[in-house]
């Protein structure tokens, strides 16, 4: 449920933000806000949010994704997730390579928790609602429209 709420909230952000804003829509223009939400969005409120979930609802958090309470790896998954939330919401203020570092380190981590959330299903049948559906997806599309976008916003980026 809240990935679908991420999802709206980066689309209709991007959309409200290139309206209203007065500098024309060029394709770079148009990169770079799509990129600036999915960032804060995507990697700041998510990951402030799943910080909330994993360090303060533990037991809940874990039965939802089909884990056992009391795990302590469960608190450095909060602190991981807390890292990556300030590093989507500093992404408001710093541009450029800092957007390209954020964009990486937050695609290989929650592609490697894809791969961990599918590895699950398959060995151990979990099909819990925070484990399989549309996290799923939104662990695969998220990272792979970060990375294709970080593309031609640091060719742009570089050159001007």
């Amino acid at each position: 449920m809240i990935f679908g709420f991420y999802l709206l909230a980066i689309t209709v952000g991007t959309l409200v933000h290139l309206i209203v804003s007065p500098k024309p829509r060029t394709a770079e223009r148009k990169i770079e806000v799509t990129l600036l939400y999915l960032l804060v969005v995507g990697a700041g409120a998510a990951g402030l949010l799943a910080f909330v979930s994993h360090a303060f609802y533990a037991a809940g958090t874990a039965r939802s994704i089909g884990w056992l309470p009391g795990s302590p790896f469960q608190f450095e998954v909060a602190i991981a997730d807390l890292a990556f939330g300030i590093l989507g919401l500093m992404c408001i203020r710093w541009r450029g390579p800092f957007w390209l570092a954020t964009g990486v380190a937050t695609s290989v981590f929650f592609l490697g928790c894809n791969v961990g959330h599918l590895r699950d299903v398959l060995v151990h049948n979990n099909e819990a609602s925070n484990n399989f559906g549309l996290i799923n997806l939104f662990e695969i599309v998220w990272p792979a429209a970060v990375l294709i976008l970080l593309v031609p916003y640091m060719r742009s980026w570089t050159r001007g």
